[in-house]
């Protein structure tokens, strides 16, 4: 290649051309330590790990998936990430462009940890069971046009070896005296067969180019169902995922709904495909905050549980904290403090006002499916609090006229029995 280079004013100093401005450029003139080719995807590597313009950057040590991919809508400039926090681990993405050249208020800013955990939700759908499905049917397709063409080309090498066949014995057969024919009847002889080793050559191109055969899908089912599990795990480095990201996301673009309060992201993807996400804008310290349903629940389950006993339901039902753990009796008497709901207590004198399904059966003394029946049907009130957890009934709503009339007609059907198993005694045993 010739100088890129050219001096600029008086001043001696040397500025760098863009290629598009060299007068020549001539690869491979010089031996070089690298091929041409080498040289390009090193030089383009090396342009996209600059976190300048359209680049993305090369991954870096912190935790935010989006470093150098988030764009401002308003500006047009890449939001910077700052880490806020005790230890410094809460990421905030914001765009400094007024503060940088007017010295004003940011243009946009907002947490980091709602909108990487909505691009993971967003990643992982992408590359989840249906993703996988639809790869496989797409890379079945292309190895079935892949077969197309090899059938192709094995019918020209077919003919093509038919004609170098039967031109050899044309030139066999001709008179080695007439020279004049005979040399024509060679040169189409090595026409024949160059033309024969020019398709085996197609053929081997295209064999080399076949993609490799796509594995068995049930096998890439289960990796993309265990994909989450192995994203989410402690030992799962940062860069890594960035690099996935980046390998599926081109770029990022960021904006602030101020009359909704939402973080709208629209998510380039590599392809071309577009989707739009909408994220409510989260009060400070609102993230770790337990769910309200979950709240709700620990003040109806107080009614007939203890604390460790709520804690197990809540796992039973697949519930975390805001934190994502475990539910134990520690947390759950912590929520309650923080809540102000008060502990269950034993009552003294052994008539509890809040029963659970099976209690309120015998008491009744009619069977706890039907008496759940009558409580699924607005019958009788009762509160179910979660699917997979008890029913609670006040003793007071057991001992009204409408609940005896159900339980007199109860007792009076052949087909559901009065009384009660022992084992419906249970808490937990007593959940349908």
């Amino acid at each position: 290649m010739t100088a890129g280079y050219t001096a600029a004013g008086v001043s001696g100093k040397i500025r760098r051309k863009r290629r598009n401005e060299w007068l020549t450029l001539k690869p491979n003139t010089h031996d070089g330590y690298v091929s041409w080719e080498r040289f390009e995807a090193i030089r383009a590597m090396v342009s996209s790990n600059v976190p300048t313009g359209r680049h993305h950057g090369a991954p870096k040590h912190g935790d935010t998936l989006l470093a150098g991919l988030i764009r401002c809508k308003r500006c047009g400039r890449k939001l910077t990430v700052r880490y806020t926090g005790m230890k410094h681990h809460i990421p905030r993405y914001s765009c400094s462009r007024a503060w940088m050249d007017n010295g004003g208020p940011l243009c946009i800013a907002f947490g980091g940890l709602r909108v990487d955990d909505a691009i993971e939700d967003a990643l992982l759908g992408v590359v989840g069971p249906g993703a996988i499905a639809a790869a496989t049917a797409a890379a079945k397709e292309a190895e079935e046009r892949q077969d197309q063409v090899r059938a192709a080309l094995s019918r020209d090498l077919e003919a093509a070896r038919y004609a170098a066949d039967r031109a050899f014995r044309q030139y066999d057969a001709a008179d080695p005296a007439n020279r004049l024919v005979a040399s024509e009847l060679e040169a189409r002889w090595n026409g024949a067969l160059a033309h024969a080793a020019e398709v085996e050559g197609k053929i081997a191109m295209h064999d080399a180019a076949t993609p490799a055969p796509i594995a068995d899908p049930a096998s890439l089912g289960v990796l993309a169902s265990n994909l989450k599990t192995v994203w989410d795990a402690p030992t799962t480095d940062a860069r890594l995922k960035k690099r996935i990201v980046r390998t599926l996301v081109h770029e990022v673009v960021a904006d602030i709904d101020d009359a909704a309060s939402e973080i709208v992201l629209i998510v380039h993807w590599m392809g071309g495909a577009h989707s739009e996400l909408r994220l409510p804008k989260r009060r400070r310290g609102q993230r770790n905050s337990t769910s309200a349903d979950i709240i709700q629940a620990v003040r109806q389950l107080v009614l007939i549980a203890s604390d460790d006993l709520i804690a197990g339901i809540l796992n039973r039902n697949g519930l975390k904290t805001g934190h994502g753990n475990r539910w134990t009796r520690e947390r759950v008497t912590s929520l309650r403090s923080y809540h102000h709901i008060p502990v269950f207590k034993p009552a003294n004198d052994g008539i509890k006002p809040w029963l659970n399904l099976g209690k309120a059966a015998k008491l009744l003394k009619i069977a706890p499916k039907t008496l759940r029946l009558a409580a699924e049907a607005g019958e009788i009130e009762a509160f179910h609090p979660l699917s997979d957890g008890p029913w609670i009934f006040a003793r007071a709503s057991l001992i009204t006229t409408a609940a005896q009339s159900i339980a007199e007609r109860a007792r009076q059907n052949p087909r559901h029995p009065a009384g009660s198993h022992p084992n419906q005694q249970s808490l937990f045993s007593s959940t349908t």
